[in-house]
């Protein structure tokens, strides 16, 4: 029997990206089932601010929020904020995950396979989104136990969700980063953690712009939370809440969810070829 013909060999034996990206995105997802507590943990926290907060400074805070005038619950103010931590809670532990793989083995096995590096990636952040915005349903469905109240209705509610898979994206690129890089379990963690929180307490998360100090307002308007809670938060609202950037070229809750959106884009698009650029780099020797 003659042998085949190279070009035949190579087409038969290749992998299509969508196949690569699939067979990732189910993987991570079997993953996600097979150890809950990670899903559980990046949701328990953000379910304890949420009722501390609205319980314990709610009507302090409801002051704040409104300059004197009772228009707006604190209740429907956090909940933007508690989506886009559940986003963050649940990115951290992107990078946890991908170090496991590193530990066990598995990630060397995914570098020496055929797979596309961008494919690789996208599933194992596909798998991600889809518990994000599970998450980020819980967050509203329980707001509104509480009393908040989204205006723009079930639209906006999976509008809040969309912004907040959005957002995560940004950070699962840059958990991920800090995974290849460290590649320990511990490291991820702290390093994730690390930027977690300041970043939260630093933006428009929990009180308005004006009310906060100069320095933090400053901070603030370079902080991509700011952007992802002000897009939630417009939604939310069904009105404009954009204070960081000036837009009125579009008119109400678009001025702030255009600009918004597009920042988070761009921070997406950015830290995501970073990941991937540092998972074409990786190779056998390095996750030794």
């Amino acid at each position: 029997m003659s042998p085949e013909p190279a070009g035949e060999a190579v087409s038969r034996s290749g992998n299509s990206f969508v196949g690569d990206l699939w067979v990732n995105f189910v993987r991570w997802n079997i993953k996600a089932v097979r150890n809950p507590f990670v899903l559980v943990v990046s949701l328990v926290q953000p379910i304890i601010f949420l009722v501390l907060f609205t319980q314990v400074f709610g009507q302090v805070a409801t002051g704040a929020v409104n300059q004197g005038a009772a228009d707006i619950s604190y209740e429907t103010y956090l909940v933007p904020a508690i989506a886009m931590q559940v986003a963050l809670a649940a990115a951290a532990t992107s990078g946890v995950g991908l170090v496991n793989d590193i530990e066990n083995g598995m990630f060397e096995k995914v570098l020496v396979s055929p797979m596309n590096r961008t494919a690789v990636f996208l599933g194992k952040t596909a798998a991600e989104v889809v518990r994000i915005a599970a998450q980020i349903l819980i967050i509203i469905g329980l707001g509104v136990l509480l009393g908040a109240e989204v205006a723009t209705g079930v639209v906006g509610a999976l509008g809040i969700v969309a912004v907040g898979v959005l957002f995560s994206f940004w950070f699962t690129a840059l958990s991920n980063t800090i995974a290849v890089i460290t590649k320990d379990q511990e490291s991820t963690i702290i390093g994730a953690n690390l930027l977690q929180f300041p970043l939260l307490f630093v933006s428009t998360a929990f009180l308005p712009l004006a009310v906060l100090p100069g320095w933090i307002q400053t901070v603030a308007r370079f902080n991509p939370v700011t952007y992802g809670v002000d897009a939630a938060r417009a939604i939310m609202l069904g009105r404009d809440v954009m204070t960081v950037i000036e837009v009125t070229a579009f008119g109400g809750v678009y001025d702030t969810l255009v600009p918004a959106v597009a920042v988070l884009l761009a921070l997406a698009v950015g830290f995501g070829s970073v990941a991937v650029y540092m998972l074409q780099r990786a190779s056998s020797a390095n996750v030794q």
